[in-house]
């Protein structure tokens, strides 16, 4: 269809990031943005809502019209609200996974689901063996889409091959360029400060994975042979890994530079600029060097600015150059060699006729590619999709106050959590909600307090966590007593150790804490203090004889092998212990009675869940079915007559053949059914699980035995039980901690329940 018709949408909104922040999705939205408003004749008629990574957000120029906190929730309601009050035509989302919240950035479905205007999705981001959660959100994002965008057509096989997305529905767009004269290199070169000199060039945001020390390593060599030559780099480190490392990895490139004695051949030009200087940098190049370090890498806007510029290239064969370099447009060196790198380089600086006519090639093929061309097909997809929606009726928006409970999770809140650390750890126990110091602290509290930071962190990425991160850190790494093997429990306030080691149970969610903390680990350091320490602790779990001990190591093992999968001590000692425990229960139970011990006590849940996770990853098919089956028994035995959730009570428990005590129920139970429930529920793909896990945090906001609140939305602290009189008000480190490991894991799997069970 003709874009022109198009020209009868006056208004499309833009969802994705914008210069003034840092990124290539930035620079692409925004170029694109302004070519869309000179095509459609009217600037006013397009709009961008912008994802902020930081909390004061970017000076937005007035095209932003809304931005939204990439990890608040509730924003992403609230701009889809805005959209549709506004009566907005088309919505274009600019996907990546990573800029926006929630697991993978799920939370970018809650505003898709709720738009009413029809949508193009732009994907900058197309793996070829995604995750689970990967795959559920681009299916997703297909569902509520009405074309699917990608910008290489290795990315459209992808997407119906492996994602499965309707053929029709897919769309090659490629990515857009400025519309720059074919200009000869050198013209610029006075400029930027290398008259004379024939320029190498690397552009972008500097970050480890761009394999510029593989093309620095290629400098000698091509200085013997051309000692004119000089390599610029130019850009900024990234952002996220300014923040996270600083400029680590560019002080790394300085020294290599300086060890390899090439500081008159490589500049750093610490930059991020505007479209019209990279343009210039790109025509004043003899070659432009892409020596990425992986081949799954589906879209670079580097290699399509250089190539549509005219510029030419030489680059590592991921994906994106295979194609756009194909048919002697560029040349492709393999991965990881500098030498052959050189090579490449050094002929066709010696052969003027061959880089040119690849400079011409490649500009030839980049007409196509312009931003006005991109923006036009932009425009033409509207229009067809607009009279495609003639004939059918638009999704309706569902009312807030009909979200299921995982669209409306109360914001997390951090602020008792807080409360409740000091210098040294997190306290045990509160009055009310007040630190109790008479109780000190234990290594119980202080493993899960590590535990939620680290899942905080990987879900929100928020650096202010950091410190607490460390701090429990610090504290299980005190507590471990080298002469023993084992870590200590209970520390008095006074910082005095009361016993040379703990419980065998203790030992184990310590375990289950830097096991965890390696998986999500913030940096190098915190995962290798973490790594090393959880090392030293698993010898003396060999010779344990409690279940629990057993089945939080195997939590943590599972976690640390996420990471570590080839240690093979790790993997011996997980189906180790997973045997261990399951063969307590086929040695213990009856019929009508699926447990392992006589008593059902505290921290039920974690035994199946250990059960399901050994089953499914060593792998055991009769392990992992039978942790199945006694979760279900366990919820079952849980369950009240109107179906809310009934906790087996600390006061009595629940023995075989007798009653089960009905108070005293304790959060650290829902906790574990809900973390066992959702991971079950990602295992098998059946939404039942999902439904489970939303019951159980129910419980901890009024859908219990007594319709009593346990979690305090004022304080953010979570009460430490339900007694026979109501609600035991204390609120302690257990009980708050139990409360945002909880609600964080359903963060976790937020967005992707309407999708389990059809993968």
């Amino acid at each position: 269809m003709d874009f022109r018709q198009a020209h009868k949408t006056k208004k499309i909104a833009v969802i994705g990031n914008y210069l003034p922040r840092q990124c290539g999705i930035a620079t692409f939205t925004t170029n694109l943005c302004n070519t869309l408003a000179i095509e459609m004749k009217n600037d006013k008629d397009l709009i961008v809502v912008a994802m902020d990574d930081i909390p004061e957000g970017h000076d937005y120029p007035e095209r932003v019209k809304f931005r939204v906190r990439a990890n608040v929730q509730e924003d992403y309601y609230w701009a889809a609200d805005f959209l549709n009050a506004n009566q907005y035509e088309v919505a274009i989302l600019q996907h990546e996974y990573g800029i926006f919240g929630g697991k993978d950035g799920s939370y970018i479905l809650h505003m898709l689901k709720s738009l009413q205007m029809p949508i193009l999705s732009n994907l900058h981001t197309v793996a070829e063996k995604p995750s689970h959660e990967q795959k559920v959100i681009i299916n997703e994002i297909a569902k509520y889409s009405d074309r699917m965008m990608v910008m290489s057509q290795k990315a459209v096989d992808l997407l119906v091959n492996v994602y499965g997305v309707a053929e029709h529905q897919v769309c090659f767009v490629p990515h857009g360029i400025p519309d720059a004269p074919f200009a000869e290199p050198g013209l610029y070169n006075d400029i930027f400060g290398v008259k004379g000199r024939d320029v190498l060039l690397t552009f972008g945001l500097l970050s480890p994975g761009k394999g510029i020390e593989n093309m620095i390593a290629a400098m000698p060599a091509i200085i013997e042979k051309h000692p004119n030559v000089v390599y610029i780099i130019l850009g900024q480190t990234h952002p996220h890994v300014r923040q996270a490392a600083g400029d680590a990895y560019r002080h790394g490139l300085q020294q290599l530079v300086n060890k390899l004695g090439v500081q008159d051949n490589v500049l750093f030009h610490n930059h991020f600029v505007t479209n019209e200087t990279l343009v210039q940098y790109l025509q004043t190049a003899m070659i432009y060097v892409i020596p990425y370090l992986q081949k799954e890498q589906i879209t670079s806007g580097t290699l399509a600015y250089a190539a549509g510029v005219g510029t030419a290239i030489v680059s590592t064969p991921f994906w994106h150059a295979e194609e756009l370099l194909a048919d002697g447009r560029g040349r492709l060196v393999p991965f990881n060699d500098p030498d052959a790198m050189a090579v490449e380089i050094v002929k066709l600086l010696d052969n003027d006729e061959e880089r040119n006519t690849m400079r011409t090639l490649a500009y030839q093929h980049g007409r196509t590619m312009t931003f006005k061309e991109v923006a036009r097909k932009h425009l033409s997809l509207i229009a067809e999709v607009q009279e495609y929606r003639k004939h059918i009726p638009k999704r309706m928006a569902v009312a807030r106050q009909n979200y299921k409970i995982l669209d409306e999770l109360p914001e997390i809140n951090l602020s008792h959590f807080k409360n409740m650390t000091d210098d040294t750890g997190i306290l045990q126990h509160a009055r009310y909600n007040v630190p109790n110091l008479n109780h000190g602290y234990c290594v119980d509290d202080n493993a899960r307090a590590l535990i939620a930071a680290s899942m905080y962190y990987m879900l929100r990425r928020d650096r202010t966590i950091l410190p607490l991160l460390q701090k429990y850190l610090a504290f299980l790494h005190y507590s471990f007593n080298t002469d023993t093997g084992r870590f200590r429990n209970f520390m008095a306030y006074d910082r005095q150790w009361m016993e040379p080691f703990g419980s065998e149970d203790s030992h184990g969610r310590a375990l289950w804490a830097l096991g965890t903390a390696v998986k999500y680990a913030p940096n190098d350091g915190v995962r290798n203090t973490a790594m090393l320490l959880f090392l030293d602790g698993l010898p003396k779990v060999e010779s344990f004889t409690f279940p629990r001990s057993w089945a939080f190591t195997i939590v943590g093992l599972h976690a640390y092998l996420d990471r570590y999968g080839g240690d093979s001590n790790a993997r011996r000692l997980r189906t180790s212990l997973a045997e261990k425990l399951f063969d307590l229960f086929k040695q213990n139970s009856t019929d009508g009675w699926m447990w392992c011990e006589d008593t059902i006590t505290y921290a039920n849940a974690k035994l199946p869940h250990a059960l399901i996770l050994a089953g499914q990853w060593i792998p055991n098919a009769k392990m992992f079915a039978a942790g199945q089956s006694i979760l279900e028994w366990l919820i079952n035995k849980q369950t009240s007559g109107d179906g809310h959730l009934s906790i087996i009570g600390n006061s009595g428990w629940y023995s075989r053949g007798g009653e089960k005590a009905n108070f005293d129920q304790q959060p650290i139970e829902a906790m574990g059914l809900i973390d066992a429930c959702i991971d079950l529920c990602l295992a098998t793909g059946d939404n039942k699980w999902m439904k489970e896990a939303e019951r159980c945090l129910g419980w901890f906001i009024g859908r219990n035995d007594l319709n009593a609140q346990i979690y305090d939305f004022e304080t953010g602290g979570c009460c430490d039980g339900l007694q026979p009189d109501g609600v035991n008000a204390n609120q302690g480190a257990e009980s708050t901690i139990c409360w945002l490991i909880s609600l964080l894991k359903m963060y976790e799997i937020m967005g992707l329940r309407d999708l389990v069970g059809r993968q």
